[in-house]
């Protein structure tokens, strides 16, 4: 319910689509009905990758070369339903000037209310250091009494 001039989503994926019911070119219709505009960014490699698949008797993590697709195709055709750019990461270096470039094109201002709440935990704390400090009084004169 803001007043920033464009509502943004920013899309990192490699395109695959496992999860939710609803499909990604319907998601970036629904988007683009809200006035939402919708940037990808493929990211990773477009064939095999290593893939940490567990850990060794040492406790060395062991890395097994899967099969990563990069569908390229599909997000392009999210970024155009959804008024974006599709763009293309392939290392970090890569993905900073994406956004970066992504930043550059959408730039709003907004405040934003912001509330904390605080606990203090100090009671919890101090009960416990007046119940040790009583038991040792009341041990004192009792059990744990010193002779001369």
């Amino acid at each position: 319910d803001h007043t920033a001039k464009s509502r943004v989503i920013i899309l990192l994926t490699d395109g695959d689509n496992n999860a939710g019911k609803i499909s990604p070119a319907t998601a970036a219709e629904a988007a683009r009905a809200l006035g939402v505009k919708i940037y990808t960014i493929g990211a990773g490699t477009d064939g095999d990758a290593p893939f940490p698949a567990g850990r060794d008797f040492f406790g060395q993590t062991q890395y097994r070369m899967v099969h990563f697709p990069l569908d390229t195709a599909m997000l392009q055709k999210i970024a155009e339903v959804g008024n974006g750019r599709f763009y293309r990461a392939t290392d970090t270096q890569a993905l900073e000037s994406v956004y970066d470039q992504i930043d550059a094109l959408e730039k709003s201002t907004f405040e934003m209310k912001q509330y904390r709440q605080y606990t203090d935990l100090y009671p919890w704390f101090l009960a416990a250091g007046v119940a040790v400090l009583l038991a040792q009084i009341a041990l004192s004169q009792t059990v744990g009494r010193r002779l001369p």
